[in-house]
């Protein structure tokens, strides 16, 4: 290849690596452009009447999952839950959490139901979650999601207690978490519970 030719094929791949660059610095300024006027138009609906679009839901859930993952496993875990950890656990997990994400033969109260997201039954999610995610979450709690943080208000002993108990709620009779909880089974519906005091359970 001769010098003329091979000044060509550079010429050539500077520009097209200019290209590309304007490309990417072009499509960045619009989506900027384009997320500035979303928030300052106020076109975005906040009303909690209204469910997530999809994609904003994937958004939101992909987004918790994967800081969780990420976090978690840093977490120093518990050597051992002893049964009066989880005893305590179940009891504040009654008081702190049920109204939000129910229980075995407990339903959560009416107003969770506006939630949005809505709080996750912990029934049937629990299994999807590691013991030291579930405590991260109790511990630290998610933005934009109504989970607050315990771990201000809560030593590390509490939490995995909660998280141990937490993680046997899907294999749990109705029965036994009644009997655990120190509650009578099911509640719900006479929307008691206060939201922003007694706080929420761990969540998704």
């Amino acid at each position: 290849m001769n010098d003329t030719a091979h000044g060509k094929t550079h010429g050539n791949r500077k520009a097209l690596r200019r290209g590309v660059a304007v490309g990417v610095f072009g499509l960045l300024a619009v989506v900027t452009l384009g997320g500035l006027l979303l928030v300052y138009s106020g076109a975005f609906n906040v009303a909690a009447t209204e469910e997530h679009a999809a994609f904003t839901r994937w958004v939101l859930d992909t987004t918790m999952q994967r800081s969780v993952e990420h976090r978690a496993p840093d977490v120093r875990r518990a050597e051992d839950v002893t049964p009066a950890m989880l005893a305590a656990g179940a009891s504040a997990y009654r008081s702190m959490c049920q109204h939000c994400h129910a229980g075995p033969g407990a339903e959560r109260e009416d107003w969770a139901d506006g939630m949005r997201p809505r709080p996750p039954h912990l029934v049937e999610t629990a299994a999807d979650w590691k013991r030291n995610e579930v405590f991260w979450l109790v511990k630290h709690g998610v933005k934009m999601s109504g989970m607050p943080a315990f771990g201000p208000t809560h030593d590390d002993e509490a939490l995995w207690g909660i998280a141990a108990f937490v993680k046997q709620l899907p294999a749990m009779t109705p029965e036994r978490y009644a009997a655990l909880s120190g509650g009578s089974g099911a509640s719900g519906g006479s929307g008691s519970g206060h939201h922003g005091s007694a706080g929420h359970g761990p969540g998704r």
